[in-house]
């Protein structure tokens, strides 16, 4: 069997069996979107209280880039940027990765908006959608040569359920999609409706 079956196979049985655990809740629509800072790949600092004076935001949590699904949704949003740009909003994803990694995710995606390295979790735990990676997951995973403690640093096997959030300019969440399943995703159009 080719790797790329067995990888398939992988992400199906990672499935099954991480749907099968307890996951956290994210944010509901009404909440307070909480603040945070960090720096891009670039070394660009980048603030969503200052950003939310200037307009909305769209906050990506995505796991990798290893993960397929991942670097499908964040090139789609690439490739249709300008009908989030052009409603005055920003886009900004969120990462467990490495800042080395968050530059190979820019390579393959060519994802020209910021890209956050999470370094100490912090955001992913105040946004709820940080989870544990099971062991018996992360011993799949290795086999086919993804080990989260390369990926990921010290962040270790910590991954984010893959969301989105829109957060108006008063700093409230309007637009919420969380899904344990992460082979799920929000359209743009979808995200670009509720800005």
């Amino acid at each position: 069997m080719k790797k790329s079956a067995l990888f398939v196979c992988l992400i199906l049985f990672s499935s099954i069996h991480l749907l099968a655990q307890p996951y956290p809740k994210g944010l509901s629509v009404g909440d307070d979107a909480p603040a945070f800072t960090g720096k891009d790949s670039r070394g660009n600092a980048f603030s969503l209280d200052k950003q939310l004076k200037k307009g909305e935001v769209v906050l990506i949590f995505y796991r990798g880039q290893w993960c397929p699904y991942c670097n499908k949704q964040l090139s789609s949003l690439n490739d249709s940027l300008q009908s989030i740009v052009s409603k005055g909003a920003m886009l900004v994803a969120v990462t467990p990765e490495t800042v080395d990694n968050v530059g190979k995710t820019i390579t393959k995606t060519k994802a020209s908006f910021p890209i956050i390295s999470d370094s100490d979790l912090k955001i992913m735990k105040t946004y709820r959608v940080d989870f544990s990676v099971p062991q018996a997951t992360q011993d799949q995973y290795l086999k086919f040569g993804i080990d989260f403690s390369v990926a990921n640093g010290t962040n270790g096997a910590n991954l984010p359920v893959p969301a989105t959030y829109v957060i108006g300019k008063d700093g409230k969440i309007k637009y919420v999609f969380f899904n344990p399943d992460y082979r799920l995703r929000p359209s743009v159009k979808e995200i670009a409706e509720h800005l």
